[in-house]
């Protein structure tokens, strides 16, 4: 499986602008993606990650039916569309797959709820008839006390096959290269396991991502199988480090996910590398000084991992979640637009699409100050140094270790680590040497 990736994440309710509630009424709004496939070439994207696409009761992870393109969005064929001309532009599609809930209006819970006990589908879900005074005659597992989100029972071999059925109607019509598997740190250990040996075995170029907000991340990658996970530690470290002016916090947490000593927990796995996403602030929104909006990029695109760029924040908008609304964070956006932050990361795709120890290589940190780091990525094809500073004023550092001199790939400037690296405020550089 090729890991040397770079993925642009949509939501798509919002981003084609479709009403939050589904009114049932078929547009073919998803066709909109077709006009920022451009756009995603020039930021050199391989693959784009859709949330929910199917059809469902309001936000996409209420689902109705696991095989039908949500009617405010348009067809099966519309997205089959959509799908066939990133492929030919070569960039790959990667679909959210929400197993762990359905909403209110799966047909199957419907029925549990007009034939309660004498429903077929009664154990399709985690159902208690013995509560007879709830609205519905009965109460049902839900997801985090959301009644919206009815738990599906996947121990029962009907749901299983199911949603087998559902996941090969995807690679069927859409030819997907991946899933992101919603919510997948409490999806049931056993069927987390079954699924993706049933995924490696058939389909082993299917990128397969989990969800993991917290805890220990080798519940998913080592037990659960899968190939990666979203890595929200280094997500605040990343914009708590710029704000704090302690690069030594999201040192640690690189260090301790990937570093070389036995205690490492992620060393050699590539996690999700992200900023933001449809469920967090949006990184200009919290970021102190917008200089740092390119700085943390670089950093994204410098460790282990896959970056991850959602939709509108390439070009640094604003956005922020309240209490009772994401919508800020998921907008409507009529056209994509282009500045220096993006030339600066589509700078930062090349670099990555050419350096293969930026995917592949090794992690050690050989610098550490609170505004200034640097650590090498090393494989058996080269050895990159990544030296950032966040302070305003100029410095010079010497990192530890005997580092060739190479070429810095952001200026072409020959660069020799030995005689230490002159870093201008506010800046980084990605000096690489091939053997």
């Amino acid at each position: 499986m090729d890991f040397n990736q770079n993925i642009y994440q949509i939501y798509p309710i919002g981003f084609c602008g479709a009403p939050k509630e589904n009114d049932g009424k078929p547009e073919h709004r998803i066709l909109h993606v077709l006009d920022w496939i451009p756009h995603m070439q020039k930021l050199g994207i391989t693959r784009v990650l859709f949330n929910p696409v199917f059809e469902s009761d309001r936000h996409g992870y209420d689902t109705r039916d696991f095989t039908k393109l949500d009617c405010r969005l348009g067809t099966n064929e519309d997205f089959k569309t959509v799908c066939d001309k990133l492929h030919e532009a070569g960039i790959g599609v990667i679909l959210d797959g929400v197993f762990n809930h359905v909403g209110r209006g799966f047909p199957f819970f419907q029925d549990v709820i007009e034939k309660k006990w004498d429903s077929p589908y009664k154990d399709w879900f985690y159902i208690n008839f013995n509560d007879g005074w709830a609205e519905d005659g009965f109460t049902y597992g839900n997801w985090e006390g959301h009644n919206e989100l009815v738990k599906l029972n996947l121990q029962n071999p009907a749901v299983k096959d199911y949603l087998y059925q559902a996941v090969e109607s995807w690679i069927a019509q859409f030819g997907i290269d991946g899933i992101r598997l919603d919510v997948a740190y409490c999806l049931d250990r056993s069927f987390l396991r079954e699924f993706s040996d049933y995924m490696h075995h058939n389909h082993p170029d299917i990128l397969l991502i989990g969800e993991m907000i917290g805890g220990d991340y080798n519940v998913l990658l080592r037990d659960g199988g899968l190939d990666s996970v979203t890595n929200y530690e280094c997500r605040k470290g990343l914009f708590s480090s710029m704000n704090s002016r302690n690069l030594f916090e999201i040192g640690y947490s690189l260090n301790r996910q990937f570093g070389p000593d036995p205690w490492c927990l992620y060393t050699g796995r590539l996690l999700l590398s992200f900023a933001d996403n449809h469920d967090v602030d949006r990184l200009a929104s919290v970021l102190a000084d917008p200089r740092d909006l390119p700085l943390t990029y670089d950093l994204i695109y410098a460790m282990p991992g896959i970056p991850c760029i959602y939709y509108g924040s390439e070009w640094g908008i604003e956005g922020k979640r309240t209490q009772h609304s994401d919508d800020d964070l998921r907008p409507y956006l009529e056209h994509p637009e282009w500045n220096e932050l993006c030339d600066h990361l589509a700078k930062l795709a090349a670099i990555r699409r050419e350096c293969s120890p930026l995917t592949y290589g090794d992690y050690r940190q050989v610098y550490t100050r609170n505004e200034q780091w640097a650590f090498t990525r090393t494989d058996d094809t080269g050895i990159l140094l990544f030296a950032l500073n966040i302070a305003d004023q100029e410095t010079v550092i010497y990192p530890d270790g005997n580092i060739p001199g190479g070429i810095d790939l952001l200026t072409g400037k020959k660069t020799n680590p030995s005689e230490g690296i002159r870093l201008a405020g506010k800046s980084s550089v990605f000096v690489y040497c091939r053997f």
